[in-house]
């Protein structure tokens, strides 16, 4: 390189006629020849290591997720043949359904201290070997309480699968793309969802239920050894090896703004996996009386909303939030949108609910919107925790909320072997009761700042009182004679444009909420 800048020096005309070239002059020459070398093998470097990240990062957590939203949805399909086998009930299938939930938010907050401490590849590779124990030993289970012990294995061994994935990201990729990596993260690991219904079920007809929890058992004792093997160990975030781990726990529970977001995902992601891991299915068999191949069309199409709606989610918030629109507003909306696609399912608004339990198993995916809420309240080294302890409001709400569904349901009597349609509704409307709750606990700041604006254009503060016009007679109170101040839709009106109205409102609409 040097002796190729002593050559086009040699060779530059201005050299020789005696040109004396300036500090700009000296930066074109720089930047016409050096960087142009330079800039390609940086350009070529900066590719490579992005593919490096893409298949050492990336790639081996999206496996692990991908294997714990299987392992997640796993029993909406072998749902008939286990319970014919064994003889369950609702509120047994639906207690070993949901203890998986269960252990894995006990796990979250050890998980997150150890994610933060160890890295996520030594947490998601040991992990994983206690995930294929619990399956191995579900493929043998003879009765109702080795099911569940291995149920519970199960969920403890994929604890990890989601915070470990979301940690990577926030330690290896720029914190500007937090959202779209999240999103294909998500993306990647809800296509376990989509192998949960109608590739599982060719399975079942092929090999029995047994057969395929060793199988599951021995791919994910392979993706541990992947993830073991491949994964670099994590940059190291906290300060010194003795830095006391409970201060950052606590860090995290004293945040208000942690408290106004916890009840609201945890009652909406929660409800939306309790759905789609059971209760989707027992409704379209009970109440929509549908055959075993509608119902896993059924089950697939949520699979596949639930992929899509991930990496949709994260490209919007990714272009919205370029554009000043706040994370928190859209996941508000979000959840708001949840709400209304629950009531139109409980009053049976559409012939065909295909939509509705898409959009339904759509927001389960809401956790790209959380995880980088999250990342913007705490820094790095406490994201692990952070994201932990939002882990257990999910799936502590999937539990509760999947427990709970099933023993209203089982308030009623079947009649032809199928629940009627008052219980799901029931059951559902106290799910949907609870959601609207958190989002007007969630939206609580936002709609105080709003009403504190109007109160204040109402009155203002430096003394004139508006004109009362009532039965069109004006009275005026005791004005004082400052200036009034213009209001942005009066300021709007002398600019000749609404514009300037919509710019004056997106800072009081995108306000922080506390």
């Amino acid at each position: 390189m040097a002796a190729f800048r002593q050559q086009t020096e040699a060779q530059d005309p201005a050299s020789n006629t005696g040109h004396q070239s300036g500090p700009h002059d000296d930066a074109i020459d720089r930047r016409s020849f050096v960087p142009a070398w330079t800039r390609a093998s940086q350009s070529i470097e900066a590719l490579a290591q992005n593919w490096r990240l893409i298949a050492c990062v990336f790639l081996p957590f999206a496996a692990g997720f991908y294997l714990s939203y299987l392992f997640r949805n796993i029993n909406a399909v072998i749902a008939g043949p286990l319970t014919a086998e064994l003889g369950l009930d609702a509120g047994q299938f639906g207690l070993l359904t949901s203890v998986y939930f269960l252990t894995f938010a006990a796990a979250q907050l050890p998980v997150g201290i150890l994610l933060d401490r160890c890295g996520p590849r030594r947490v998601q590779s040991g992990l994983f070997m206690i995930a294929a124990g619990g399956a191995a030993l579900f493929a043998l289970s003879e009765s109702f309480l080795p099911l569940v012990l291995s149920r519970a294995l199960i969920g403890l061994g994929v604890a990890a699968a989601l915070a470990a994935g979301l940690k990577a990201i926030v330690l290896w990729f720029p914190k500007e793309r937090l959202p779209l990596a999240n999103g294909w993260m998500i993306m990647l690991g809800a296509l376990g969802a989509v192998t949960a219904t109608t590739p599982v079920e060719a399975l079942l007809t092929w090999i029995g239920w047994r057969e395929l929890f060793l199988f599951l058992a021995v791919l994910t004792a392979a993706c541990a050894l992947t993830v073991y093997l491949i994964v670099p160990d994590a940059p190291s975030t906290e300060q010194t090896a003795g830095t006391p781990i409970t201060p950052g726990l606590r860090t995290v529970f004293t945040d208000r703004r942690f408290w106004r977001l916890a009840p609201l995902s945890a009652t909406s992601i929660g409800t939306a996996w309790a759905l789609q891991g059971l209760w989707a299915a027992a409704w379209l068999t009970d109440v929509e009386r549908l055959d075993r191949v509608a119902l896993v069309r059924h089950l697939l199409v949520m699979a596949v909303a639930l992929c899509l709606g991930a990496l949709l989610i994260g490209w919007t918030a990714d272009r919205l939030r370029s554009r000043g629109i706040s994370l928190r507003m859209i996941f508000g909306c979000l959840s708001a949108l949840f709400v209304a696609a629950q009531l139109a399912l409980i009053f049976r608004c559409f012939s065909s609910s295909y939509v509705l339990w898409a959009m339904i198993a759509a927001v389960g995916s809401g956790t790209v919107l959380t995880s980088a809420i999250l990342a913007e309240y705490f820094p790095k080294e406490l994201t692990g925790r952070a994201n932990a302890a939002l882990n257990v409001f999910h799936m502590g709400g999937a539990f509760a909320l999947q427990c709970l569904t099933g023993f209203v349901i089982q308030a009623w009597a079947k009649h032809g072997g199928h629940y009627p349609e008052v219980a799901y509704q029931a059951a559902f409307a106290i799910n949907l009761l609870l959601q609207i709750i958190a989002l007007v606990w969630f939206s609580l700041p936002r709609l105080q700042s709003l009403a504190s604006a109007l109160m204040t254009k109402r009155h203002p503060v430096n003394g004139t009182a508006e004109p009362v016009i009532r039965f069109g007679i004006k009275k005026h109170a005791a004005v004082n004679h400052a200036p009034r101040p213009q209001t942005p839709f009066m300021r709007c009106l002398t600019c000749g444009s609404i514009r300037p109205l919509g710019d004056r409102l997106m800072p009081m609409v995108a306000r922080p909420a506390i």
